[in-house]
């Protein structure tokens, strides 16, 4: 049964090795992607990193915060969020980072499961949207098949909604739609996302020793985006194999653009492990202390 397999998943995420596993293996991932980046400066790329992890780690907590039925306040959001950033890296898809938003939701804030289901699959949906309006955004730089392929992503949300209100009406009557205000609060909180994912690529590409133009990076950019549709593990997926071509395109050397991409993926796990491998281990301390004794 699909639930029993999300509850064995949730209930392995809760074990204390397997969060001392994650932050290791996140720490060797690191090291090993160190080795086989081009030798960079590093100045450009942290400067860029620094909107991008504002992005990741505040635009995105806020956007699940302002539709989310949790009762809960602003920080929890923030903290768990990061949390499960870390496990999503570390899984193909991402999928670590929505099982352990759901197994919050239902353990700290009493939701049940379906509701819990519900918000996280809402969050990605409002997600996807903001990345299609950032797609068509930027479509006065895209080719025209782009913009047919942004129109479909579209239409498959829309789709996707519309079946799962026929289907599993349960989940909608569970967690209804956020009013439209909210909507769209969070689908700008969704494009200022991927603008602070654009600062980092141009910092990356700095570090490289390139410069490329910000409107046409937006374009490419945009096309890359498409391609992120496809699950993959950060650092190998189709949306980082587009991006490598995508700023080939634009005269940057190969080894240059797979310098900054590679790059790109490999500072993803700084803010993950400070930020969400950091409150995993003040939550196992807090843990140990109140435990009992004797």
């Amino acid at each position: 049964m699909p639930g029993t397999k999300v509850h064995r998943a949730v209930r392995l995420l809760q074990r204390p090795w397997v969060h001392a596993a994650g932050v290791t293996l996140a720490l060797v991932v690191s090291l090993w992607s160190f080795g086989r980046v081009p030798h960079a400066s590093w100045e450009p790329a942290m400067a860029g990193l620094l909107p991008w992890a504002v992005g990741k780690y505040v635009l995105c907590p806020l956007r699940w915060h302002a539709l989310s039925m949790s009762g809960r306040g602003r920080r929890w959001h923030l903290r768990v969020y990061a949390e499960s950033e870390l496990f999503g890296l570390l899984s193909p898809g991402h999928v670590g980072a929505d099982l352990w938003r759901m197994h919050r939701l239902q353990k700290v804030a009493g939701m049940a499961r379906t509701p819990a289901i519900a918000e996280v699959a809402l969050d990605r949906l409002i997600g996807a949207i903001g990345l299609t309006v950032f797609v068509l955004v930027s479509g006065a730089t895209l080719p025209p098949q782009l913009l047919v392929a942004a129109l479909g992503i579209a239409a498959v949300l829309l789709g996707g909604v519309l079946l799962v209100s026929r289907r599993r009406p349960d989940l909608l009557a569970a967690r209804p739609m956020p009013p439209v205000r909210v909507v769209v609060k969070g689908v700008l909180l969704s494009v200022g996302y991927q603008l602070t994912i654009m600062g980092l690529l141009i910092g990356t590409v700095a570090a490289m020793g390139e410069q490329v133009p910000p409107l046409a990076l937006l374009g490419v950019f945009g096309a890359s985006q498409v391609a992120g549709i496809v699950p993959g593990v950060n650092g190998a997926s189709a949306r980082e194999g587009a991006l490598v071509v995508a700023l080939a395109s634009l005269g940057i050397t190969w080894s240059a653009a797979l310098g900054a991409v590679a790059l790109s993926a490999l500072l993803a796990w700084l803010p993950a492990l400070l930020l969400g491998g950091g409150s995993l281990a003040l939550r196992r301390i807090a843990l140990a202390r109140t435990a009992p004794t004797g």
